[in-house]
């Protein structure tokens, strides 16, 4: 592969316009950011004052222009105005210079930045700032995305709630402060699979009457749960050992200290980059601009059109080296000894599976207590349900406050058989779940089990009773992003399950036109 030079970056997708130059390291990092009088960010406010500090910027950190060999730029996601104003300036760049253009995606570069800043290898990522909360995985040439925000994320939910009370923009760090000398109260936890939400969350804390403190403190333990909760489900189904925490809520130290007490129990690594990598920044632009250059992956100026919806599983990795060895569990999915999942560890003897949710030293006690109680009773409940209902589902024997006893399913993980035949047999099981007004809540591969060619459900911990096709669409999309972040093969996959579905259930073509909806929600906002 050709070697470049420096590599001039620029990032402006929303309130933060920054400009660095990378050559093996940083050589120039200087940002410009932007901060309205009152409200949140006003894209158009937030791309005037882009436009008025380009050129200041750009000649802080242009020291040498003979030595720049290409430029990047934020393509997307982000905001129009501010897209716009930034690719203008890295087009006149490239054409004056005559060197070549890269069109970075916002989500990659913060991974990126973060893995050379780290040194970790292969991580699962949370990727968490105002508008973005996503868990990603590389597989096969791409940034896959296990699960997202379905409604917005983490930091405009933080910034929102503070607006609310008053307080300065961005409210995040005046919330961790706050929290600090807060007590916990319940509020809404929702999670559902590798997804998750915080509208219902936000509204709650809003409306809530507790002192200030106690309010900051309740909503970050409880959202930062949620995001710590679907980080280790992803490792669980990858067999990953690595976490990394990028974007600009990651500068929260409660965040950063639940994801490492996640990681010591798992014994997993974890890693979070030095504060100047983890907001916005112009470094991360120039740095996965040089690896995109390098790899061949250059822009000509006539296709350089900025795409607010820009997402990371939509660029190619062309610079990445060879695939781990293995990003899904080998072998039986029972052994002898105990297993254990993202949330539970199952005990084997004589025929039989003892499983037992563990208490997670990462959320608060009465969170913990609360969480453990509720979804024990849940899941032997629905287990029963969906069993009257026909789907296959293990007997029980045994229930106590935080253990269900059940039989010893012997079969093949989904996991490791995704055959379009198994697949198939999947969506008719979860079509007949669906139409007794279940939903499973936690429909990845790794909870589906194949037995003499029947699927058996497992695992329903989060399952509910409903008949909502919102909450139906956001099953199948949950199995769907499985799909897309394990195999190579999910489109086909993903055909095959809807065959299944709409033989057993008649309202299977709404379900999947709203899954789609969703997906096209998760896009940023």
């Amino acid at each position: 592969m050709p070697r470049f030079g420096q590599v001039l970056g620029i990032e402006g997708t929303a309130w933060n316009l920054s400009a660095a130059v990378f050559d093996a390291d940083l050589i120039a990092l200087v940002s410009r950011p932007y901060s309205p009088l009152h409200g949140g960010i006003h894209p158009r406010e937030a791309a005037q004052h882009h436009a008025s500090v380009m050129n200041d910027l750009i000649s802080s950190v242009l020291c040498d222009p003979e030595a720049i060999t290409g430029i990047a730029f934020s393509r997307g996601p982000g905001l129009g105005p501010c897209l716009r104003t930034v690719a203008t300036a890295a087009r006149s760049l490239a054409l004056a210079l005559d060197v070549p253009l890269a069109g970075v995606n916002h989500c990659v570069a913060h991974v990126e930045i973060g893995r050379f800043a780290t040194g970790c290898r292969d991580p699962i990522v949370l990727y968490a700032s105002g508008a973005n909360t996503q868990v990603i995985g590389y597989l096969n040439g791409r940034y896959r995305i296990f699960g997202e925000t379905l409604d917005i994320g983490i930091g405009n939910a933080l910034d929102k709630f503070a607006r609310s009370k008053g307080l300065m923009h961005p409210g995040g760090p005046i919330i961790e402060q706050l929290a600090a000398t807060g007590t916990y109260t319940d509020l809404p936890y929702t999670v559902k699979g590798m997804d998750l939400a915080f509208s219902g969350l936000m509204s709650a804390a809003k409306e809530s009457k507790a002192p200030l403190e106690d309010v900051c403190c309740s909503f970050q333990e409880t959202a930062f749960a949620m995001c710590v909760e679907v980080t280790e489900r992803a490792m669980s189904l990858a067999a990953k050992d690595e976490v990394l925490l990028v974007g600009g809520v990651g500068a929260n130290n409660r965040l950063q200290e639940m994801l490492r007490a996640m990681c010591e129990d798992r014994g997993a690594q974890f890693f979070v980059p030095e504060q100047k990598y983890l907001g916005d920044n112009g470094a991360m632009i120039a740095y996965t601009g040089k690896l995109m250059l390098e790899s061949g992956q250059s822009l000509p100026v006539g296709s350089s059109q900025i795409n607010p919806s820009y997402r990371a599983d939509d660029v190619d990795v062309t610079w990445a080296g060879p695939q781990p060895a293995g990003v899904l569990q080998e072998g039986p999915p029972f052994r002898a000894g105990p297993a254990r999942g993202a949330e539970a560890i199952i005990e084997f003897e004589h025929g039989s599976a003892a499983k037992r949710r563990l208490s997670k030293r990462y959320r608060v006690p009465a969170l913990d207590r609360r969480l453990i109680a509720e979804r024990t009773r849940a899941e032997a409940r629905l287990i029963a349900a969906a069993r009257h209902a026909g789907v296959p589902t293990p007997v029980m024997s045994d229930i106590t406050a935080d253990t269900i006893v059940m039989e010893q399913v012997e079969g093949t993980l989904l996991t490791q058989d995704l055959s379009v035949k198994n697949v198939q047999e999947a969506g008719r099981m979860v079509g007949r779940l669906h139409s007794a007004g279940i939903m499973h809540g936690d429909l990845t591969t790794s909870n589906m089990i194949m037995r003499d060619g029947r699927c058996v459900l497992i695992d329903f911990g989060l399952a509910q009773v409903t008949t909502e096709i919102e909450q139906r669409g956001v099953d199948i999309h949950v199995l769907f992003q499985t799909l897309e972040s394990t195999t190579g093969a999910a489109a086909a996959l993903k055909a095959a399950f809807c065959d299944g579905y709409q033989e057993t259930f008649a309202g299977a073509g709404d379900v999947i036109a709203r899954e789609h909806e969703i997906v096209l929600r998760g896009r940023y906002q």
